[in-house]
């Protein structure tokens, strides 16, 4: 598959279609293989050929803060997550980290590609497991240090395989997740983030 047709199997729908029935809440899998794949997305492909604007869709999250801990809620799919401050900013561990979360993000949007992009490629995957690091300097979220910057000094995301395939297609593999995850491509390319006040209203 050196002559492009391996990037034209995977799309970047595989970083949101994972091998996970709708509706199914016990997040139980189904066994998926390339033609099961292929055939899912199909349809969701030529229509997006036919019909762009269909492709564009705006994801939402919302946090409300806590009436009196420095702290917030997050409604998700599965449920609130409390968000508070790491205990290097002085909580007490007991809260989610944003950033922790942000890398919970990164990893769980790598592994879905990487498990389509397998799929996708006929890629024997005995096992995977994706880590991810971010190295961070707390003194500039907490302004001890102006030449300290506030976020993420590095990251790295660290994928681990068992697999026969030989290494020619495991770097294939490792290319096209790479190029289809979502949250991976967001962090690398820099992108507009408007921000604005409303009046609330509930």
């Amino acid at each position: 598959m050196g002559d492009g047709s391996c990037e034209r199997a995977v799309s970047a729908h595989a970083a949101g279609l994972a091998a996970v029935p709708a509706g199914n809440s016990e997040g139980r899998q189904r066994t998926m293989d390339a033609e099961a794949l292929k055939a899912l997305q199909a349809p969701l492909k030529e229509q997006y050929r036919q019909e762009p604007t269909a492709a564009m869709i705006t994801l939402h999250a919302e946090a409300r803060l806590d009436s009196a801990a420095v702290a917030c809620r997050i409604e998700t799919g599965r449920g609130l997550i409390a968000a508070g401050l790491h205990p290097a900013t002085g909580g007490d561990g007991s809260l989610a980290c944003s950033g922790d979360m942000l890398l919970e993000a990164l990893v769980a949007c790598a592994g879905v590609t990487l498990r389509a992009v397998a799929t996708a490629l006929a890629v024997e995957l005995r096992d995977a497991v994706v880590r991810a690091e971010g190295d961070l300097d707390f003194r500039g979220t907490l302004g001890v240090a102006k030449d300290a910057p506030v976020g993420f000094r590095q990251i790295r995301l660290i994928f681990e395989v068992d697999t026969d395939d030989p290494a020619d297609r495991v770097e294939t593999l490792l290319r096209l997740t790479e190029r289809y995850c979502v949250v991976l491509q967001t962090l690398r390319t820099p992108l507009e983030v408007a921000t604005e006040v409303r009046p609330l209203k509930d």
